[in-house]
């Protein structure tokens, strides 16, 4: 269709100012084959709203589009929702909408945590899925207001000053259909150990929404190295999955080419097949029970429970050379990961002090 090829070298062209615009690309362009992929582990149906309160150019809602259309169904059904705080990025995602030949859509201009524009009869308005990729640890935003927000957002409690990936995670959990609501959220690894959020995510643990954590691999971003991840949630569970988390470690499952990475379809098939079958890939994907997180202090560092197959060359005691370097850096990972928190921390504490002055 005409809008289609419109609508892709749009697309294209906000790509190539993604990759021209150093440290800020994130703000408007996020790696589409990870797009690709949280869309199809949600699935969209045909009449169903998609929701993104941090639409930027409005990628994830197009992806969710683009995901009915492969699977055959009637997409101009949907119905496309987003919220996005910067006036040129918001004029952007409606023109990427049009281009695309999407005709039932509302993006409108602020911010989401202290204005959240989709509402009805006093309350949030909820929709059946939700994609987004909030910006990271943020720390200018109003946290006094949200130790009372109106909306009641605050129902895992309030974070930090310094880190409102939090208070963007309860506005997208508090958005969900009770019944049919799941999201797919990109964040940084530390909203999964950190432990200033623990009390938060005992929470969100014992409140059973999360169904899955899925680790990624380094460089999905543009001009950034960090490695990040997915959280899935569901309002309603499958009762085979009551009580559990699935966790995937699929670091590896990515890409570089020309300075570029991305998950290749034989790297999303697998993170997919893991997902739908909930487990079932040692050393790659493993279900954990509630128990079992509550023993890890409710951390869902994914090291944790996702442990890398070792082979079965034997020394003296019992594990070869290969097998206790393997498990080394398999207990390393976490460490790792809460050092890169604290760095990241660290350096957020220093460019507060800097732009105080």
């Amino acid at each position: 269709m005409p809008e289609d090829e419109l609508g892709n070298a749009y697309e294209y062209l906000i790509k190539r100012f993604a990759d021209d615009s150093g440290h800020t690309a994130q703000e408007f362009y996020t790696n589409r084959t990870l797009v690709h992929l949280m869309a199809q582990m949600l699935q969209p149906q045909p009449g169903e709203s998609i929701y993104d309160p941090t639409c930027g150019t409005g990628g994830m809602l197009i992806s969710a589009l683009e995901e009915v259309k492969r699977g055959g169904g009637e997409h101009r059904t949907l119905r496309l929702y987003g919220q996005e705080r910067n006036h040129m990025t918001a004029a952007i995602a409606r023109m990427n909408l049009v281009l695309h030949g999407v005709e039932d859509f509302a993006v409108v201009r602020g911010d989401t945590l202290e204005r959240p524009a989709f509402t009805q009869r006093d309350r949030l308005r909820t929709f059946d899925v939700v994609l987004a990729n909030p910006p990271y640890s943020i720390k200018q935003w109003n946290r006094d207001a949200w130790g009372s927000d109106p909306w009641g957002r605050n129902f895992l409690g309030t974070p930090p000053q310094g880190r409102a990936d939090y208070a963007f995670f309860q506005h997208i959990l508090a958005s969900m259909d009770t019944r049919t609501g799941r999201c797919a959220i990109l964040f940084p690894h530390g909203v999964l150990f950190r432990k200033e959020e623990a009390a938060m995510r005992q929470r969100l643990v014992e409140a059973d929404l999360v169904e899955c954590v899925l680790g990624l691999g380094p460089n999905l971003f543009y001009n950034s190295p960090m490695e990040a991840c997915v959280v899935v949630c569901r309002s309603q569970k499958p009762p085979e999955r009551h009580g559990h988390i699935l966790f995937i470690d699929a670091v590896n499952e990515v890409t570089r080419e020309r300075a570029q990475s991305f998950l290749k379809s034989e790297h999303q098939t697998r993170i997919l097949e893991a997902y739908r079958s909930f487990g079932g890939d040692p050393g790659f994907a493993q279900a954990a029970t509630q128990d079992e997180i509550v023993a890890q202090g409710y951390s869902l560092s994914i090291p944790l429970y996702v442990k890398r197959a070792l082979n079965n060359a034997a020394n003296g005691d019992g594990r070869s050379l290969s097998q206790l370097w393997a498990a080394w850096k398999q207990d390393g990972r976490v460490f790792w990961q809460e050092m890169n928190a604290l760095v990241e921390m660290l350096d957020g504490l220093r460019a507060g002090e800097v732009g105080d002055d």
